[in-house]
């Protein structure tokens, strides 16, 4: 089965956070994985063109019920209804996942990702204290500087 990564951020995102996101997305696709994200505009819609533009899938989790309402470059739009509680479903959907900038959105989502155990990569994203649970055996997020390093991160053996 091919990897699944979660790429998250915010909805409204600046140059500074849509180019980025755009690289990730056509690295990604270009290592194999199957990328999810929230399915909107900002960050999700540059990672989402990035993967296109390199021939990969992207999986949009819509907060709503119309499938139409996903950006343009998806390959696939699921209407969850759920709201922003489709984060939990990103979550549990991908194997890690690389933040690109932040919102209160992207928080949650990197909170879910550290507490389900998986990999977390940030890209100039929010900067988190490592938690107690983390120095016992546990994981913390993983800073890194570049797109490159991002997928490195939540791809290493591949």
């Amino acid at each position: 089965m091919r990897p699944c990564i979660a790429v998250a951020g915010p909805g409204q995102a600046s140059a500074e956070e849509a180019e980025p996101a755009r690289r990730v997305g056509e690295l990604l696709a270009g290592r194999g994985a199957v990328v999810v994200c929230g399915g909107l505009g900002g960050v999700m819609e540059a990672c989402a063109e990035g993967v296109r533009a390199a021939g990969g899938t992207v999986v949009g989790l819509l907060p709503g019920q119309d499938r139409s309402a996903g950006n343009r470059h998806l390959s696939v739009a699921v209407a969850t209804g759920l709201g922003e509680l489709r984060n939990g479903v990103l979550v549990n959907t991908c194997d890690a996942l690389i933040a690109v900038g932040g919102g209160w959105g992207t928080l949650s989502e990197i909170a879910l990702a550290l507490r389900a155990g998986k990999t977390v990569a940030l890209l100039g994203s929010w900067a988190l204290p490592v938690a107690p649970s983390a120095t016992a055996g546990g994981h913390g997020p993983i800073e890194v500087a570049t797109p490159a390093e991002a997928v490195e991160a939540v791809l290493p053996d591949l």
